[in-house]
């Protein structure tokens, strides 16, 4: 089966999925989110095992996190994520071997907060009131176009490299493919709440910090697999690769979705 194939394939069975648990929000799509982040930070730690991450740590601050945010909200999400240093810190201290606490702190850490606090803020923004579901449709379908527009324009016309050092094949022609891409859909999507949610400008605005938050997200992933000597986080999606591969874009056009909503004095 080829890769484009697959990729068609798996995302027919996971978007109804996907589409039907935003819209049951709470406690459903917390369900979601801690299958597919566990997954994810599982893969992180997997390609970072040299670094000797503590995974139970780890695990024990991501799950807070969520399960925080959705019983009291942003606060008790933060609560969660600097649980994971006590968390961390009691599993090494527990643990018989013996290796740079710093490092492995650092890595624990650095899981939770890019997979557990960026699907953090797609959870707050399910929650806004009366516009909530939509809004989160707005972000998964604005990422998807970023990345798709991205994909076509940049293999088409894709002649200067975005960051070479990093992914060579991300060309600034196809970034530009990806915001054009991704402001249209947030238009589309956002236009019929137009001025009760946010105005034509801010669904503009919107739809193009999603696309710059996606292209930075896809690309700090890339400089973390390339550190790491890695291709793909996984093989669990087929052609997408692993579920971090997937959730990459998501996990910064979240917040980057979120703070831009609450600027425009919507959430």
């Amino acid at each position: 089966m080829s890769s484009f194939t697959s990729r068609v394939l798996i995302a027919i069975v996971l978007l109804p999925l996907v589409i039907g648990l935003a819209y049951l929000g709470g406690w459903w799509l917390l369900g979601l989110a801690l299958v597919g982040g566990l997954i994810a930070l599982h893969e992180l730690y997997v390609m970072a095992r040299e670094l000797r991450p503590l995974v139970l740590g780890g695990y024990l601050g991501f799950a807070l996190t969520l399960v925080g945010l959705q019983l009291g909200g942003l606060v008790w999400m933060v609560g969660g994520v600097l649980m994971t240093l006590v968390f961390s810190f009691v599993t090494y201290g527990l643990s018989d071997v013996r290796q740079s606490a710093t490092t492995s702190f650092g890595v624990t850490l650095l899981g939770v907060v890019w997979v557990g606090a960026g699907l953090s803020f797609l959870l707050l923004i399910r929650d806004i009131p009366e516009f909530g579901f939509w809004a989160i449709m707005a972000v998964l379908f604005t990422v998807f176009a970023a990345d798709s527009g991205a994909f076509f324009v940049g293999r088409t016309f894709g002649r200067h490299r975005m960051a070479p050092a990093i992914s060579p094949a991300k060309s600034w022609e196809g970034f530009v493919g990806g915001v054009v891409a991704a402001t249209a859909v947030a238009f589309v999507i956002l236009y019929k709440d137009r001025d009760e949610f946010l105005t034509i400008p801010q669904m503009l605005a919107l739809g193009a910090v999603v696309a710059l938050a996606a292209a930075l997200g896809d690309l700090f992933e890339s400089a973390v697999k390339r550190d790491l000597t890695v291709k793909d986080s996984g093989r669990l999606l087929g052609g997408h690769g692993g579920m971090l591969d997937r959730l990459d874009s998501l996990l910064w056009a979240g917040p980057a979705a979120f703070y831009l909503i609450v600027a425009f004095g919507q959430a």
